[in-house]
């Protein structure tokens, strides 16, 4: 397929390209499973955890704040970040590294990976036109949602797509805000609903300098942890406000010098969008200690075991058996690899979807 095959123009229409592209993804049946997919608390955990849904919403919302700041197209940044989890399966990323072992265990070695997944649900799994697959979005918000900050370096890409998307290259400035904006919003919801859950207290991140700085803003408004909710909330404020100023003083002159040039910046470069060293430190080691206190802690290891007990079940079950699949899926098999039908159906379910569904293949896993 050419690249100037992929798309029809849209005539007559009153949004720019990029609001249509956003429309397009909010509208789409992918977006709103996420309402039902994992950020790190399963759905069914109870109505105040994020989930992939409220996660892109908060990523937009951080990203156009910033590009609105950096005279950047706000657009482009809220089209990208609203379609950039659309890939992701089940059970976070735990459910992809689950599929993407299935699929290299049964020797398909380009196995799974969300970035191309997401690129493959706007671009062709998504049907809304007669004639060609995906949304008919524009080439800046697929290469955004393809490469998020750096150049896609995954050798198994068809020729076409390298030849349209120049895989080698940096994507825009727009993508590289979406892709600080997601790290600034998970850090800071993921820590708001370990403390919620009562998996974690503020004690237990305390030896990081980042924190130390945040919960300082918080009592200097008179505001003790012992306040608990109020300080919980003063406390995401504050972290996303600061690392949002952060990004954009460290940022704005280097987006004014890299405008143009972002598309040739090669893999030594400093990317023109990000904070300063010491700052990129904090934020590394608080990872770090995320990881440790929160993503492995012994409740969320179990669920997520669960998870990946569901993504090993119903792909060797639907493997086995691909009259399981829907008549929608099933009906591609005529002509697409069994492993990838398979795969597409898994990655598209909610947490809850996927879980009833191996319920019924195997009796209740809980």
């Amino acid at each position: 397929m050419r690249a100037e095959d992929r798309f029809y123009k849209t005539e007559n229409d009153f949004r720019n390209p990029y609001a249509r592209d956003r429309d397009r993804i909010i509208h789409s049946s992918s977006f709103r499973k996420l309402e039902y997919k994992t950020q790190v608390f399963l759905n069914q955990e109870g109505d105040f955890f994020r989930t992939r849904l409220t996660h892109s919403i908060e990523v937009s919302q951080i990203a156009r704040s910033i590009t609105s700041h950096l005279g950047l197209n706000e657009s482009l940044a809220e089209a990208i970040a609203l379609a950039h989890d659309l890939g992701h399966t089940p059970f976070g990323h735990i459910g992809g590294d689950a599929l993407d072992e299935c699929l290299r265990a049964d020797g398909f070695v380009n196995g799974f990976e969300h970035n191309f997944q997401s690129f493959r649900v706007v671009s062709s799994l998504e049907k809304r036109y007669k004639g060609f697959s995906g949304l008919n979005l524009t080439f800046a918000t697929l290469e955004g949602i393809l490469k998020h900050s750096y150049p896609y370096k995954k050798s198994f890409l068809p020729s076409i797509i390298d030849e349209q998307f120049r895989l080698d290259t940096h994507p825009s400035i727009e993508a590289m805000v979406v892709d600080r904006a997601d790290e600034i919003a998970y850090m800071s919801h993921d820590i708001d609903d370990g403390i919620n859950s009562g998996l974690i207290r503020f004690d237990d991140l305390m030896e990081s300098e980042l924190i130390q700085e945040v919960v300082k803003k918080v009592k200097d408004e008179d505001i003790e942890k012992e306040d608990g909710e109020i300080f919980r909330y003063r406390f995401n404020s504050h972290l996303i406000n600061h690392l949002i100023y952060s990004l954009i003083a460290y940022s704005k002159n280097r987006v004014k010098e890299n405008k143009i040039l972002c598309a040739s910046l090669d893999s030594k470069s400093e990317l023109p969008i990000g904070f300063e060293p010491h700052l990129e430190t904090q934020i590394k080691k608080l990872k770090k200690l995320l990881f440790s206190k929160l993503y492995q802690h012994k409740d969320i290891m179990v669920k997520m075991f669960a998870g990946k007990q569901a993504i090993r079940g119903l792909y060797t079950g639907l493997m086995q058996e691909e009259k399981m699949l829907p008549i929608s899926y099933y009906e591609q098999l005529e002509n697409k690899k069994k492993h990838r039908v398979v795969a597409d159906y898994i990655a598209s379910m909610s947490d809850r979807y996927a879980l009833s569904f191996y319920n019924e293949m195997y009796g209740k896993l809980y």
